[in-house]
């Protein structure tokens, strides 16, 4: 009898969570209706100037004209290609130096100043030194991309590792295990979770960083499509891409997070 009042009192409980879930889905959807109804019903009646400030129906026309001319999944392709090579050289250099500093307390001494002047540095300010050493193109985007992402995957790994149970580490050293042993066996798999936070941090300073170096030196991507609709006062192409790059931040972002409910599982 208790287990089954256990059984019917979980389901319940189950039930009753993915009611919530679905509720929170249907006003996540409705809040960004709301919002672009009342953005294209002020926009109709000119009560705000839809050439500043555009709005969803004429950014609606302009993704259509700029996929039927076959150059959005160009320029899309190239954020996309920039943003991603550059994430995963952060994640790979920012996790292999944050291992580095874990391991030589000294390095890590030596090191940490100029970790954080270099994460509090305006890296838009590099970018003229930038382009001179990889020039105006592909190259600078990475380099810059990659220089943004890094510090950030680096000082959130090290806090990671750093966290790990001192007690359960002297416990390793007392049974005789190596450093390499209470890396592999302990430190790294206890800090899967910040692993997981890094991603999702790192992802959204890519996403920074390659627009940041489009800006600066692109001829094509969706950084480029906003610097050019700027330039020519096509304030829809501005918007129309802006909104691209919200919708393809946003799967990315929920990749990383369908990953993490893979490893949680």
């Amino acid at each position: 009898m208790k287990h089954e009042s256990f059984s019917v009192n979980r389901i319940e409980y189950l039930k009753k969570r993915r009611k919530n879930t679905v509720t929170v889905h249907v006003l996540r959807i409705g809040l960004l209706l709301l919002a672009l109804s009342l953005w294209e019903l002020l926009a109709q009646f000119n009560v705000i100037d839809s050439f500043i400030t555009s709005s969803p129906s004429k950014i609606a026309v302009t993704v259509y004209k700029l996929f039927a001319e076959d150059s959005l999944a160009y320029h899309m392709g190239v954020t996309l290609y920039e943003t991603m090579l550059g994430f995963l050289i952060a994640v790979a250099l920012g996790y292999a130096v944050a291992i580095m500093l874990w391991w030589s307390d000294t390095l890590k001494r030596v090191l940490e100043p100029y970790i954080v002047v270099l994460n509090s540095l305006p890296k838009i300010a590099l970018g003229p030194i930038i382009i001179i050493w990889c020039g105006s193109g592909t190259k600078a985007i990475i380099f810059m991309t990659v220089l943004v992402s890094v510090v950030v995957a680096t000082i959130t790994m090290l806090g990671g590792f750093l966290a790990t149970d001192k007690n359960k580490v002297l416990l390793l050293r007392s049974m005789g295990a190596t450093k390499v042993q209470i890396m592999t066996k302990l430190v790294v798999p206890s800090s899967v979770p910040t692993f997981i936070s890094m991603l999702k941090i790192s992802i959204g300073m890519a996403w920074i960083g390659s627009i940041m170096g489009e800006y600066l030196v692109s001829r094509a991507g969706l950084g480029y499509l906003i610097v050019y609709g700027g330039q020519v006062f096509k304030l829809d192409l501005v918007m129309a891409a802006t909104v691209i790059l919200c919708v393809l931040a946003s799967l990315l972002y929920g990749a990383v997070a369908l990953l993490e409910r893979k490893i949680v599982k």
